[in-house]
């Protein structure tokens, strides 16, 4: 997915038991609680799930919208949430039938209906917003509404179509609230999720209060919480700091991360389970330099990944040498198989039999945050090394940047991804199929092959041949470049419990596990 941690010793996480079926009523006096302030430096592209694919938009759409499916804390099947089953009608896999659980509201008090989920999902595809979701969507056919069922066919087998439902381009809209043919305007959000946005202020926070009228996968009785929106993760630990958040959470600098201890009285600091990866993407598209492949692997002989994870991010990192990262099914290392390490010379000669003229101009974008934009520098300097290219730093605010880099004005660029869903589809389908979130142009037949071939497979450990093929493909093409992945870290006031089970690699954003202590 989309915007965007050293290991610390000894932290414990206690996964709560949840009922997969289970509903309640929230107590309309969770909402009298002083709220709890949680400050992160992702930004919000849309309050509409059809015009966001980020990390900060989705952490609104998991606590505001429901879908159909969820994940419950600790496991990587979804579990019904706004549906009351779900299932493929055949072992083909091309059919998928939700039942609708009964009594869902809108804020208006407007029971949710099956037109509704049909809606929602064929506006995400028919805007097919160039910051959107809908590549999520490339096997979706057809929605069917009929009573209280919702049958989607597919175009062809995709055993990871429940997954992406779990997403927040799944999250179900009021069909009489958002257009048709265009995204939502406005600082409103009319969701069935746990909570209701009270009040949104664009860049600066969003207000959460409970929802009187939720029915689904939630037991917990959320307390009201703030997001608090920062410039840049240098904004961010300043303020939990001085004290003026409670939760400090996506994304504290890699120096501060580096320094926690969990043996401070005075804070409580939990890891989760999923990973992060920060990806070098290559514009592949007819006028780039990148549009030949033998510059691309000059540039991929160029990089020094233990450097980067070093010296800019502060050890808070792993080297990534792979499309998948470590702890997915099917990752390999076959960056480092193709360019086992840095080699300047063997760039030279790449570009020299190629006939290539050096050196290649090219423009590297990024979002301009603190370790990023030093991240960029340093891509810099190693790619500038020798004379073989010349690089000139394009830093955008994360907005612009996203849509730049969609309309093809970088010839490369740095982008972090954080998993929709816990598969390793979400680390090849999405990022270098046809029509790829990351908009880069590349195309490869083989690999669409592939990728249908890898969402055939119902028991996912089937797959990893084809995994471990669609990498090694991917590092002979080279349309984007592993740089690293990471952990995610969450920082909570003594006063605070519930950190360690906000995040944990599924995309939900767990805002409901946070209370006072």
């Amino acid at each position: 997915m989309r915007s965007i941690r050293v290991r610390i010793l000894a932290i414990v996480l206690t996964l709560a038991v949840v009922g997969v079926g289970a509903w309640q009523l929230l107590p309309d006096d969770s909402a009298d609680a002083e709220p709890i302030v949680v400050g992160t430096s992702d930004v919000v592209t849309s309050l509409d799930p059809a015009g966001a694919y980020d990390a900060g938009s989705w952490g609104v759409f998991s606590n505001v919208y429901q879908t159909l499916l969820t994940y419950q804390l600790g496991s990587t099947e979804p579990v019904p949430d706004a549906a009351e089953e779900c299932s493929f009608t055949s072992d083909e896999a091309v059919e998928y039938v939700c039942t609708l659980r009964e009594g869902l509201k809108f804020p208006s008090g407007r029971e949710m209906n099956a037109e509704d989920v049909k809606y929602s999902f064929e506006r995400v595809v028919a805007i097919d917003s160039e910051v959107g979701p809908a590549s999520l969507f490339t096997t979706l056919e057809s929605v069917k509404a009929d009573g209280d069922e919702v049958t989607f066919r597919l175009s062809s087998p995709d055993a990871t179509f429940p997954f992406k439902v779990a997403t927040g381009a799944g999250a179900i809209v009021d069909s009489t609230l958002y257009p048709e043919k265009e995204l939502r305007g406005g600082n409103k959000a009319d969701g069935t999720g746990p909570y209701r946005l009270a009040s949104y202020k664009e860049g600066k926070e969003a207000v959460l209060e409970p929802n009187p009228d939720y029915r689904g996968a939630v037991e917990e009785k959320p307390a009201p919480v703030t997001l608090r929106y920062f410039h840049d993760s240098e904004s961010l630990d300043k303020a939990w700091k001085a004290g003026r958040i409670d939760v400090a959470s996506r994304q504290l600098p890699p120096d501060t991360i580096a320094g926690l201890s969990t043996t401070d009285p005075d804070y409580r600091v939990s890891e989760s389970s999923g990973s992060t990866t920060n990806n070098l993407v290559l514009n592949v598209q007819d006028g780039s330099p990148l549009a030949d492949t033998s510059v691309r692997k000059a540039m991929a002989w160029m990089i020094d990944r233990e450097k980067i994870a070093a010296k800019v991010m502060q050890g808070s990192v792993e080297p990534l040498y792979s499309l998948i990262p470590a702890g997915f099914t099917g990752h390999n290392t076959a960056f480092f198989d193709a360019f086992p390490e840095r080699d300047p010379g063997k760039a030279r000669e790449l570009l020299q039999q190629a006939g290539v003229q050096t050196p290649v101009r090219i423009e590297l974008g990024f979002p301009r945050t603190g370790a990023r934009e030093q991240e960029a520098y340093e891509l810099k300097e190693q790619l500038e090394e020798g004379g073989l290219f010349l690089v000139q730093l394009e830093g955008r605010e994360w907005a612009d940047f996203q849509k730049q880099y969609a309309q093809g004005k970088f010839d490369a660029y740095t982008v972090g991804w954080i998993a929709d869903y816990p598969d390793a589809d979400n680390f090849s389908a999405v990022l270098i199929g046809t029509d790829n979130g990351m908009k880069n142009g590349f195309s490869d037949k083989r690999i669409d092959e592939l990728i249908l071939q890898s969402q055939s497979f119902g028991e996912r450990v089937r797959a990893v041949r084809t995994f471990e093929e669609i990498q090694r493909r991917t590092a002979e093409h080279v349309p984007m470049i592993p740089l690293w992945q990471r952990k995610e870290y969450t920082v909570t006031s003594k006063d605070v419990g519930g950190g360690q089970y906000l995040s944990d690699g599924t995309g939900v954003y767990r805002l409901w596990r946070l209370g006072w202590l």
